[in-house]
């Protein structure tokens, strides 16, 4: 009965939410009664709902899972449409989707976890684990673990990634490296890498005597609870359930408008560098993975793990380029160790991206409101992009914006954040 008040509650301040801000600046604020947080919080989540819902009925997406954690808790898990397009079986919590470079914190987690056992340091010269690495003039001795999972080893950004998507295995890459002109000293700038993050693993599994894979899969996927998590194209292909990834059908014939989508086949590449792109997870997983990332699972990722894996370590300027079209308050973005660090309104955002052909994810979350967001689909839409940010606004309460464009001619909906 209380819950049932609580979202009538919520519901009327949804309603009155769009008048409230509608008021002029200019004039006085009128006396309004104190609304409890959790009322807000609930407020906030409907909006979050029926906004998704609105999204869905675009069209814009095969599939898509949502979770939101606040206070430790998973407050909202919601999934829609379907694994295939056409092909009748909904997304569930238990959908297992790609989630691509989100898998870049499960790495470095792990290396935070290892250098506080004492069992591997990020300062460890990456010749030491790696000495297929080769760069121009030997540039390779001066880089450490650090630099890779921070993405400072001097490469041009996403370096002979071709390489890898035309079927080349890391180890043939390494040393072509050596062909390739440094955009700055190694170890003094940013620019995102796949293949050269990828070596993280390559230490872990020196360090420990262990698999990378199992090593996480015992350390964090079993510990955290993640049932359904895994590495590689077989720990997708046999799940229970999982989602297909799609492109967008060429729009050249209106007269066969029925699905926007084709699905894909999946493509095995990037599962050649597990530590930076192979993790497979469902929604219910990355509810716990993100718990554990605000630290309400200090005994899987203690919080001085987590404060060292978080700390921003360089500048990326194009990041804080790119981003602010979706970001308008962004202020700032820094490289972490897999992790990107964003100032938007005064707080401090911590957030990663993933996106492989046919999936997206993204997971976005505010350390000082102990609350984020995560999100998976089998497509790569422009709205897919747009959930994390307007979860941002509604829980800051910054002035509402049509961050779904869900309103053709651009108004504002009633009582939308």
């Amino acid at each position: 009965m209380a819950s049932r008040s609580i979202k009538a509650a919520a519901s009327l301040l949804v309603a009155g939410l769009s008048g409230f801000h509608a008021l002029n600046s200019a004039q006085a604020l009128p006396l309004v009664p104190f609304v409890p947080p959790q009322v807000v919080a609930d407020a906030q989540l409907l909006r979050l709902e029926a906004n998704l819902q609105q999204a869905m009925e675009t069209g814009d997406f095969v599939g898509l899972a949502v979770a939101v954690v606040r206070g430790g808790e998973v407050t909202f898990l919601r999934t829609y449409g379907e694994t295939e397009v056409g092909g009748g079986e909904a997304v569930t919590g238990d959908t297992v989707f790609r989630i691509a470079s989100l898998s870049k914190g499960f790495a470095s987690s792990l290396v935070g976890l290892a250098a506080a056992e004492g069992k591997l340091s990020l300062d460890a010269p990456v010749t030491g684990f790696a000495p297929d690495l080769a760069l121009p003039r030997g540039a390779e001795t001066s880089l450490t673990l650090a630099h890779l999972l921070s993405h400072r080893t001097g490469l041009p950004p996403n370096a002979y990634d071709n390489l890898l998507e035309a079927g080349k295995l890391p180890d043939v890459i390494l040393p072509e490296f050596r062909k390739v002109k440094l955009i700055c000293p190694a170890a003094d700038c940013y620019a995102y890498q796949n293949i050269t993050y990828d070596l993280a693993g390559r230490a872990l599994s020196k360090a420990y005597g262990e698999p990378f894979a199992e090593l996480v899969e015992a350390r964090l996927f079993k510990p955290l609870d993640m049932k359904t998590a895994s590495y590689g194209l077989e720990g997708l292909t046999l799940s229970a359930s999982w989602a297909r990834p799609h492109s967008r059908k060429s729009q050249k014939d209106p007269t066969q408008p029925a699905f926007p989508w084709t699905k894909m086949e999946v493509k095995a590449p990037y599962y050649a560098t597990p530590a930076a792109g192979g993790v497979n997870a469902s929604i219910r997983d990355m509810a716990q993975w993100l718990k554990a990332q605000l630290g309400n699972a200090p005994d899987v990722l203690p919080r001085g793990v987590l404060g060292r894996i978080h700390a921003p370590q360089v500048s990326t300027p194009s990041e804080t380029r790119r981003m602010r079209g979706a970001l308008p308050g962004l202020t700032s973005s820094h490289y972490a160790y897999g992790w990107r660090v964003y100032e938007y309104a005064g707080h401090t955002v911590v957030a990663h991206g993933g996106t492989v052909d046919g999936y997206g994810a993204q997971i976005m979350f505010l350390p000082d409101q102990d609350t984020g967001i995560v999100v998976l689909s089998n497509t790569r839409s422009k709205r897919l992009w747009r959930i994390a940010p307007m979860f941002l606004d509604l829980t800051l309460g910054l002035p509402p914006s049509d961050w779904m464009d869900l309103v053709p001619d651009g108004r504002q909906p009633s009582g939308a954040r």
